[in-house]
């Protein structure tokens, strides 16, 4: 024989003998020809004679035997070198009838003898376990997260009670000319308790918050195992979830600078397509898995606007078109500039907004029937109409309930 052939042969063999993956061959009967160290380790067997000649459905727990014998027949007809049971959860049985959990990878080669499939098998038993471990985790901050929830929305109520005693006194006040300085004292301290309780609840829920961020970035820095990935997901989640309350927070605030006519506008010369661009990629976090923006520009890109308005106007909208679309949807973002006008539009695909909420959907705290179980203060599209008005601009809604919203804006030039 050719030196060069068995060569050859001795490496193959040494590979085989010492992979670190379990190998298994069969032909066309479903019988098994070989089967290396690894894989006899891997299902409790000690001689490659326990499983050469049988049939490979003792490898496989009784309840898959039925469709596995469907896939070994299609796999017959197109043997091409691809993963197995994608999407599904693999499981092999060990001599001892112990199920294990399993990550298989198929080939085929043929001989003069015939036509054989490979299976490549590795245990996935560690990997399970720590995705276990992960889901557990997430159950546990969903859980944190709707206590927290529940927290805001008792602070909400306690403050709802304090506002109607104190509207109760000034009613109670203006009653009486004698009393006029003294209810007008009380208005005073009204809006000083206002601007109080503002920036206590913003020094309130920021503390803990900056807790959360922190731990989360503490979380990533553990390397336990090689799904690292999905861990950096999930910490993505944490970090999407610390950025939405903030951003309620913002709201706030700019709610009362607003009502105080502390904000007006001042237009300045900036690049509309840059500051859309660079505000969705800033908002990575807040999209769900399978969100993806498409985004297009049409006309000339430097537009004389309020800067920090449009920017507030981007985050309202994008981050709206993201909460109430399902994953794997697009948000269409379009801007456009011609001579008489600036066009700025967000359409989703997602719950979409019935006529009848329509017509209150730009009042103050108002939400959609709908949406009445996601989270959301109710005040990011009255924030978008306020801003739009103060740089003249026009709000158009258009919507449906089940297939998505389009939000169109309009500036003069």
């Amino acid at each position: 024989m050719d030196q060069s052939v068995v060569n050859a042969e001795q490496k193959f063999e040494a590979i085989f003998r010492n992979a670190s993956v379990g190998i298994l061959a069969i032909n066309k009967a479903g019988e098994i020809t070989m089967a290396n160290a690894y894989l006899l380790r891997l299902f409790g067997y000690s001689a490659p004679e326990d499983l050469i000649g049988k049939n490979m459905n003792v490898l496989i727990p009784a309840r898959y035997r039925v469709s596995h014998l469907h896939n070994i027949e299609a796999y017959g007809k197109n043997p091409v070198t691809r993963p197995m049971g994608i999407g599904q959860d693999l499981f092999g049985v060990t001599k001892t009838g112990v199920e294990i959990p399993l990550e298989i990878s198929l080939s085929s080669f043929t001989d003069e003898s015939g036509t054989y499939s490979i299976a490549f098998i590795s245990d996935i038993s560690v990997r399970v376990a720590v995705q276990a471990k992960l889901r557990e985790q997430r159950l546990k901050l969903a859980a944190m997260n709707k206590q927290m929830e529940q927290l805001n929305e008792e602070l909400e109520e306690k403050v709802k009670v304090r506002t109607q005693e104190l509207e109760k006194t000034l009613a109670k006040l203006e009653q009486s000319k004698d009393e006029l300085s003294i209810a007008l004292n009380k208005e005073k301290d009204l809006g000083e308790m206002k601007s109080a309780f503002v920036s206590m609840a913003s020094h309130e829920f920021r503390t803990p918050l900056s807790t959360i961020l922190s731990s989360a970035s503490l979380l990533a820095k553990y390397k336990l195992t090689d799904e690292q990935e999905k861990r950096d997901r999930h910490i993505q989640r944490i970090k999407s979830s610390v950025i939405n309350l903030n951003n309620i927070l913002n709201e706030f605030l700019s709610l009362g600078k607003m009502e105080e006519g502390k904000i007006k506008a001042s237009f300045s010369e900036f690049d509309i397509e840059k500051l859309v661009s660079d505000q969705y990629t800033e908002m990575t976090d807040i999209f769900k898995p399978g969100q993806v923006i498409d985004y297009v520009h049409v006309g000339e890109k430097i537009v004389k606007l309020d800067p920090n308005f449009m920017k507030n106007i981007v985050i309202n909208l994008l981050s709206n078109a993201a909460k109430f679309s399902e994953d794997n949807t697009t948000i269409t973002v379009r801007t456009a500039v011609t001579d008489e006008k600036i066009t700025f539009i967000v359409r989703d695909e997602g719950m979409g907004i019935s006529e009848k909420d329509q017509q209150q959907l730009f009042s103050i705290f108002f939400r959609g029937s709908n949406a009445k179980n996601i989270s959301g203060t109710g005040l990011g599209l009255h924030i978008v109409g306020k801003y739009t008005e103060m740089m003249k601009g026009n709000l158009n809604l258009k919507s449906e309930l089940n297939k998505g919203t389009e939000i169109t804006i309009t500036f003069p030039r």
